[in-house]
């Protein structure tokens, strides 16, 4: 890591002029080039030298350290006020004035990335050579901006519409070589030869040889104005269904089309303007949150920051292979890592095997792993009936079943099979990690891996440890969690952990609100339009309504002052519904169609409430959609408020990762603690306080967020530096 002053020196932007005329200009920001307001001042200060000084004939603008550029200083969007007032001078003075209507020609170099605000600088040059395998892409979108220095105008003149929409809607990245082919890049140098080949291209131009092209100025990439005024026409109405709450995917194509009808100097206004304004939106400063946030969760207090070499995990065992393990076993061999799967018999280890194949094929057929890697990758994978290749393991992921008795025979089996120093990692979503662990004399490398389903897509990785786990088994699950590409928590271990402990009365109170008479798929919908992409009760559907059951009595047995009882998952199970599994549960689901909401499931929904009897006055109640949400997220906030009052987690936006990446909050609220946030403490507490009265002690506000109420505290406030004090003595 470089010292401030260190980084302070490094960052620059250079120029060398050769004996050849050709001036290269060198962005310098280790690691990646990020380009800020001082360096977008210095590349115009640089431009302007070169352009006057009578030596030099042609530009290379290039990066050092192996990296063209990976984009604008997102620390800006979070003070945004002076480089958004100054935005419409940047892209149209800098990128324009500077850049394209230079004098001389202008060739990019690049190499390693050219992302964003750097492959915007690209496409203002007249000419780009690129490194083989250099990643091309404007991620804008995914932060709630637009490309803001004219990628709206210059890439849909430098690649078509439909791949320039492609490209910046869906924030999909394409290499050098598609680069190449789409006219984005006009050719491909090696690394050595980069600034070499860049230098003769740029007095080609010079000499009149090469074409001296102006992106902006560019029209036979785009067709037809008819034709693409239907592809933008297409891309909104997908735009509207697939993100209907982000506005920088319609606000991203009204720039494009403004270029369009009226030509690249007027698109440049209109995409300064929308940035200008999306950069003030509460959608920018959410997913900006979330951004930093989910950078922040792999570092934790004690452990990565003390000086600990991680260990080399080569082979990990998986015991059991149905969906979790299978899913668990198909990340960790993308990853590089060979594993050994366990299974009790024969019949079973097939169909784990072959469910670990049909997942790295479905990644294949998706265009996510090449036909190469997905080979290399099923070679690494080995079916086991016994423990015998478990001596050799560096880790072990007991994935079974929830049932107490069979995980502790596991573990108290691996500890005689396995070396000292294997991990012993469980994938329970809810067990005491001390409970399964208590027979062993190994509760020091014994640490929860709790991935989510499918564990080979979802991104989630929730790290449980004790009081006794050891800091360098965190650590060392950390690094894998990072090769298979996973998003670590560490939490400490209680019923539940941070996320599903979090989120309990999330599943329960629309239960308790079926019972006062709230329609269950008047629920879902409300859920829904709030941005979850499924309700509650669709989400049990696809859970499976015994794994809830398990799970539920773990919460009664650790809260029974806020546990809701409902009869209703019982009564499903009687008449024979589990959801998804088998097609019937509150929906139905067939093959190849959306679940439709089943209307026979209602009189098993009338049973269960004439059984529960405590509609006020018998009489269903009445509330809106906007109480029926907050009745089931207020509670869930609650419950929050006591995980970081325990410690349970680093940091409050710790659970505004856990809650988008692992429960699928809304990511454009920025999580659930900022959404809490941007509520208000007060609000919460007093309708908790309200519905405490009403309903039961399902809704009584903690004792955190009354404190914060009280004092008008955000919710957030403070907690990192008290629950850093617990990690630190639990550690």
């Amino acid at each position: 890591m470089l010292r401030a002053e260190e980084k302070a020196m490094a960052m620059a932007v250079t120029m060398e002029v050769g004996n050849d005329g050709v001036a290269v200009i060198s962005i310098s920001n280790p690691p990646l080039n990020i380009i800020n307001a001082a360096m977008l001042a210095a590349l115009k200060q640089k431009f302007g030298e070169a352009t006057r000084r009578r030596d030099v004939k042609a530009i290379v603008l290039t990066g050092k350290g192996g990296r063209f550029s990976g984009g604008f200083d997102i620390n800006a969007f979070q003070n945004p006020g002076g480089h958004t007032s100054d935005r419409t001078i940047e892209s149209i003075d800098l990128v324009l004035n500077t850049i394209e209507d230079c004098k001389k020609p202008v060739v990019a170099g690049i190499e390693g990335l050219a992302l964003g605000g750097g492959l915007e600088l690209a496409m203002g040059c007249h000419a780009r050579i690129a490194a083989p395998k250099t990643q091309l892409g404007l991620p804008e979108l995914t932060l709630g901006v637009i490309p803001g220095l004219g990628g709206t105008q210059s890439l849909p003149r430098l690649v078509g519409v439909s791949k320039a929409i492609e490209m910046m809607l869906f924030s999909k990245p394409i290499m050098s070589e598609e680069g190449k082919l789409l006219g984005l890049i006009d050719e491909i140098a090696t690394s050595e030869e980069l600034v070499r080949v860049s230098r003769l291209h740029a007095l080609e131009i010079f000499d009149g040889r090469k074409p001296w092209l102006r992106s902006l100025h560019r029209t036979d990439k785009i067709g037809s104005l008819s034709e693409a005024q239907e592809l933008l026409r297409t891309a909104r109405e997908q735009a509207k269904r697939t993100a209907p709450n982000m506005p920088q995917h319609l606000a991203c194509l009204d720039a494009v089309k403004e270029g369009l009808l009226h030509g690249g100097y007027k698109g440049l206004l209109k995409e300064a303007a929308v940035s200008k304004e999306l950069v003030q939106s509460n959608t920018t400063k959410a997913l900006t949150h979330l951004f930093f946030a989910q950078r922040a969760t792999a570092k934790v207090p004690n452990i990565t920051d003390v000086g600990l070499k991680p260990n080399h995990v080569k082979k990990v065992g998986i015991i059991g292979g149905g969906i979790m393990g299978s899913g668990i076993a198909t990340s960790l061999i993308l990853g590089n890592i060979t594993v050994f799967l366990k299974e009790i018999n024969s019949e079973y280890l097939l169909k784990g095997m072959k469910t670990v194949e049909a997942n790295i094929q479905s990644l294949v057929a998706r265009g996510k792993v090449t036909e190469d890697k997905a080979r290399k990758a099923l070679s690494m994978l080995e079916g086991v009936s016994d423990y015998s290749e478990f001596k050799e393991m560096d880790l072990v992921i007991e994935a079974v079943i929830e049932d107490i008795p069979l995980k502790q025979e596991i573990f108290s089996e691996l500890e005689k099979v396995c070396s000292s120093c294997c991990i012993l990692a469980t994938n329970t979503s809810s067990i005491d990690l001390n409970v399964i662990g208590e027979k062993t004399k190994s509760q020091d490398r014994i640490i929860g891996a709790h991935f989510f389903s499918p564990a080979h897509i979802m991104p989630l990785l929730e790290i449980i440890r004790t009081e006794k786990t050891s800091p360098q088994v965190i650590l060392d699950l950390l690094t894998v969690g990072k090769i298979m590409k996973k998003v670590p928590i560490v939490v400490l271990n209680c019923t539940g952990f941070a996320v599903n402990r979090t989120f309990f009365p999330y599943m329960q109170i629309p239960h308790l609100l079926v019972h006062l008479g709230v329609d269950l798929f008047r629920i879902d919908r409300a859920i829904r339009n709030f941005g979850f992409p499924l309700g509650p009760f669709q989400l049990q559907d696809l859970g499976g309504f015994r794994l809830g059951k398990a799970s539920g009595k773990e919460y009664e047995k650790a809260f029974p002052d806020r546990t809701f009882r409902s009869p209703l998952t019982e009564l499903l199970l009687k008449n024979g519904r589990n959801g998804k599994s088998n097609g019937k549960g509150f929906y139905v689901h067939e093959k190849g169609s959306k679940p439709k909401p089943d209307s026979s499931v209602l009189p098993i929904v009338d049973e269960s409430r004439k059984f529960m009897n405590i509609m006020p006055g018998g009489k269903p109640i009445s509330v809106t959609d906007e109480e029926i949400t907050e009745m089931v997220l207020f509670p869930t906030i609650n419950e929050a408020c006591r995980v970081l009052d325990e410690g349970v987690v680093a940091r409050a936006s710790d659970l505004d990762v856990a809650s988008v990446l692992g429960m699928s909050f809304p990511s454009y609220r920025g999580g659930i603690m900022l959404w809490a946030d941007t509520v208000g403490s007060k609000h919460i507490y007093l309708s908790l306080k309200k519905w405490s009265e009403m309903y039961g002690s399902y809704f009584k506000p903690s004792r955190y967020l009354e404190e914060r109420a009280m004092k008008g505290m955000p919710l957030s406030v403070a907690v990192e530096a008290k629950s850093s004090l617990k990690s630190n003595s639990k550690l």
